[in-house]
């Protein structure tokens, strides 16, 4: 990113952090989606099927990290969102807290939610709102991170009879997690959800196509009908994770590096 870019957007995040109040909120959601699946993705480390593969998750994992920070920034102290709230004031969407399992569930979760995201930058870089000079650097990253899962997902839905079941079970399992997505946003009012969700169908459909899948059946509301992710109540595994993720900074609480 060039030196004009940078200064772009860390001038945004400044000015959104003295902002309204409905902007702070997106800023927390969406900052929240970053980092939580960033941590879920850097659990990846010293696990992945190849080397390669290390390399490609831990650079996606820390696309989001970036991205979260200056998000978080725009909400308040970085540092003190991410590691000092409980659980019930997180604002990720439950699709990217889901636990890693097998690599077919990482890959089917990556994208879901990638395509997703990119659709999102996209729209909000076209535009002239405080989330604007963030995202038009965030949907650079989001291209290579939708790539990535789409090859992926052409590679084990096209690949052997053990693969292609297990990238079917993951897409189903993950389905009923994605209408949350597409919830409107405090903040986001410039999107159009529903155009949104429309292309990020499209684009989904023909990624399975060629990979010789088609898109999962079953409701994509029922995980967050009642209130979910964006509303505090997150799956049980979020928990677990929280705790780990905080626990070093909580242990040693003011402690300088």
């Amino acid at each position: 990113m060039t030196g004009n870019a940078t200064s772009d957007v860390t001038a945004a995040a400044e000015a959104a952090a003295t902002g309204t109040d409905t902007v702070r909120a997106a800023a927390l959601a969406l900052g929240d989606d970053a980092l939580i699946l960033s941590h879920r993705l850097g659990e990846w480390a010293g696990h992945a099927p190849v080397l390669e593969e290390e390399v490609a998750l831990a650079n996606i994992a820390l696309d989001l990290l970036g991205q979260a920070r200056l998000l978080l920034s725009m909400a308040g102290d970085e540092d003190e969102l991410a590691f000092l709230r409980e659980e019930r004031s997180f604002r990720n969407v439950q699709l990217v807290e889901r636990p890693n399992g097998d690599f077919a569930h990482t890959i089917a979760r990556q994208l879901y939610f990638s395509l997703y995201q990119h659709e999102l930058y996209r729209e909000l870089a076209a535009g002239e709102g405080p989330f604007a000079p963030l995202a038009a650097k965030a949907v650079k990253e989001t291209a290579y991170h939708h790539d990535h899962a789409e090859q992926w997902t052409l590679r084990l839905g096209d690949g052997t009879q053990e693969s292609r079941a297990r990238m079917r079970a993951a897409l189903d399992a993950l389905w009923k997690y994605t209408g949350e997505m597409f919830q409107p946003v405090d903040g986001l009012e410039g999107v159009d959800w529903a155009a949104l969700e429309e292309r990020w169908l499209a684009a989904l459909g023909a990624v399975l196509e060629r990979a010789g899948l088609t898109l999962p059946e079953g409701p994509r509301t029922g995980a967050w009908a009642a209130g979910a992710g964006r509303q505090g109540l997150h799956t049980e595994p979020f928990g677990r994770m929280l705790a780990e993720m905080q626990h070093l900074h909580r242990s040693h609480p003011g402690a300088s590096w």
